[in-house]
């Protein structure tokens, strides 16, 4: 790996980019601890630790939140906006004929993403400045902002989202991986002394080796499953133009066994702690029960793993679509052995891909409940820092830019990452 990295900065290409991301991650990092003027952070650190829903957002800003920084929206909003387009692309027709025109119909989908994430993050920002005025019996501050006050914060909150919205384009253009997955990357890597710290200040150590072993563990399953396919065989007829023979050739269709990745859990997760968010802005009693049976408990565990298998389904279904890949196949003179082209193909990459789909439904489902468990048994903060998400963002962010890096690599003829 160690020559890997010196072949790369042997490259002026590569290093020019690499040192790009680099820097972009460092103005990053600067921006999550500039503090927002007229807010107290000690005060918001504390609404942020007792809070779960802040908590989790807190992680995916890199600690940004409980800083209350320029950047302590985080990339959740643009992270939210590509989900809704996403799932916008299979129920309204005209996205799904940009999906379909190629490079212009990308950009006007990255257009339109852009303002989905300007509308979130004022939306979030002004949800902030709602919950810090709201009286600490309903989980506020009980700061009373003046009317400039509370413009300059939810200004400053937007124009943070939009600087990291650039931020991230331009490591995906300029730099190395996709931007906006390193800035995720990298918000989560940067809890991992605070959670380490914290972990040893237990002073039993033998709880935290355990729990690093477990770590390296689950770190390693999912890398297997990250790497994990299922491949259906694919044979094209042969087809004579003039003088020449074109087809006839072999490939095959890879279906991951984890095609949702993270995304099952970011669904579980919100609709879980919409109530929360909701209670913090109401006060209501009866939603703060609701809140408290969801956020907590064995039934909170097994609402979750549950919610988690469906939403894989879910997304898996919307965003694969056997029709699509059998009309292709037709087109192209393509066929999978043994199977009728038409119907009978739909249905039997259906029939694969429901049955690859419940242990990748199942995995998700350990790994996002797994942490939770061991973390209500032990107290070792850093399970809660470090929970099932976060690992599986860290995971397939890292071998999303190896296999960019090995790429490049190879291009020119040097040895890359993978062996």
């Amino acid at each position: 790996m160690i020559g890997a990295l010196l072949n790369a900065f042997r490259i002026p290409d590569l290093r020019n980019r690499i040192l790009f991301t680099l820097a972009i991650v460092a103005v990053y990092r600067v921006g999550a601890h500039i503090p927002v003027p007229g807010v107290d952070p000690n005060a918001v650190k504390g609404l942020v630790s007792q809070g779960s829903a802040l908590g989790l957002l807190n992680l995916f800003a890199g600690g940004a939140l409980e800083n209350f920084a320029v950047f302590a929206l985080g990339i959740m909003p643009y992270i939210t906006a590509s989900i809704i387009m996403q799932l916008l692309t299979a129920v309204v027709p005209t996205i799904e004929r940009w999906q379909k025109e190629g490079e212009s119909g990308q950009r006007k989908i990255t257009q339109t993403t852009r303002y989905l994430t300007l509308a979130l993050g004022l939306i979030e920002s002004v949800g902030l400045v709602a919950l810090f005025q709201a009286p600490p019996s309903s989980g506020g501050l009980g700061v009373d902002f003046s009317l400039v006050t509370s413009f300059v914060i939810v200004v400053t909150l937007l124009a943070g989202t939009a600087l990291i919205m650039w931020l991230g384009e331009n490591i995906t253009q300029r730099g190395i991986g996709n931007g906006m997955s390193l800035l995720i990357f990298v918000s989560i890597i940067a809890r991992f002394p605070t959670a380490m710290v914290q972990a040893f200040r237990l002073n039993n150590i033998v709880i935290v080796l355990v729990v690093l072993v477990i770590f390296l563990a689950v770190v390693a399953a999912v890398v297997m499953m990250e790497r994990a396919q299922r491949r259906i065989p694919v044979q094209y007829a042969k087809r004579v133009v003039g003088r020449k023979v074109y087809g006839g050739v072999g490939t095959y269709i890879p279906l991951k066994i984890n095609g949702a990745n993270v995304i099952p859990i970011i669904f579980a997760s919100s609709v879980l702690y919409f109530p929360t968010v909701l209670t913090q802005f109401t006060g209501n009693v009866t939603m703060q029960r609701i809140a408290g049976y969801l956020t907590s408990g064995w039934a909170y565990i097994a609402l979750f793993a549950a919610l988690i298998i469906f939403f894989t389904y879910f997304y898996t279904a919307l965003v694969f679509n056997p029709i699509d890949i059998a009309d292709n196949l037709r087109k192209q003179g393509g066929f999978i052995p043994g199977v009728r082209p038409g119907k009978n193909t739909v249905t039997y990459i259906e029939t694969v891909l429901n049955r690859i789909t419940l242990p990748g439904a199942v995995f998700l489902a350990l790994i996002a409940v797994g942490p939770t468990i061991l973390f209500q048994t032990t107290n070792v903060v850093m399970l809660q820092s470090f929970g099932g998400a976060s690992i599986l963002i860290m995971v397939g962010v890292a071998l999303e830019t190896m296999t960019q890096l090995e790429s490049q690599l190879k291009m020119r003829h040097y040895d890359g990452f993978f062996k």
